[in-house]
């Protein structure tokens, strides 16, 4: 475990040699890279930023989001040129018919929610889902900005409140418990919309 946090303590001082030149818009340039499929570790980028500089790190969430959002264009236009086939040799047939169909009934949140997730998630993939199923370029948009908002947004006050160190420790415990977080974040998505529901009916269906 020392030897992997020296590791990573390392690479995270490389990541910061390469991007501090860039200033703010490296958080930016990182977001849009890795949203474009490039695979960057944007969490590690948030951390580094924040905890550079605690007095700016709502900037660094909204821009690490906005880079985020505008770099997943690269696989949107991937998606709506034809991107079905490189979807189902991805996911099997099964998972491909479920995500389809969660895209067809809730499409932004089927989008929104994975952004908010961190890796593992395969998030092109969803990305790529929400593109096939012609989803409105605007409400791409938006569900990945709200999404990653979120998600730096959490980051970023866990290291305000306990140090960079804590992006790493975050990675190895959601790559070891990562079904286990699906299963929660389910469990409450179900919930939500099983509430919502029930508050969408008329008074006398919900009696009856």
């Amino acid at each position: 475990m020392r030897a992997l946090k020296h590791i990573l303590a390392r690479y995270t001082a490389f990541l910061w040699h390469i991007l501090q030149p860039l200033g703010i818009w490296g958080v930016f340039a990182a977001a849009a890279l890795d949203g474009a499929a490039f695979g960057l570790p944007v969490d590690v980028v948030v951390g580094i930023y924040v905890a550079q500089n605690h007095a700016r790190w709502l900037l660094f969430v909204l821009m690490a989001a906005a880079g985020s959002a505008l770099g997943s264009l690269v696989v949107y236009g991937i998606g709506y040129a034809g991107g079905e086939e490189l979807l189902r040799k991805r996911l099997s047939t099964q998972r491909f018919e479920k995500m389809h169909d969660a895209f067809d009934k809730h499409p932004f949140w089927s989008l929104m929610l994975p952004a908010m997730l961190p890796p593992p998630t395969p998030f092109k993939a969803f990305a790529l889902a929400a593109a096939v199923a012609e989803m409105s370029i605007w409400h791409f948009l938006g569900a990945i900005f709200l999404g990653r908002t979120i998600r730096f947004l959490i980051l970023a006050i866990l290291v305000i409140k306990f140090g960079p160190g804590v992006v790493h420790t975050l990675r190895i415990f959601f790559t070891e418990h990562y079904s286990w977080v699906l299963i929660v974040t389910g469990a409450t998505v179900g919930v939500w919309l099983f509430l919502r529901r029930i508050r969408k009916r008329p008074p006398q269906e919900a009696v009856s």
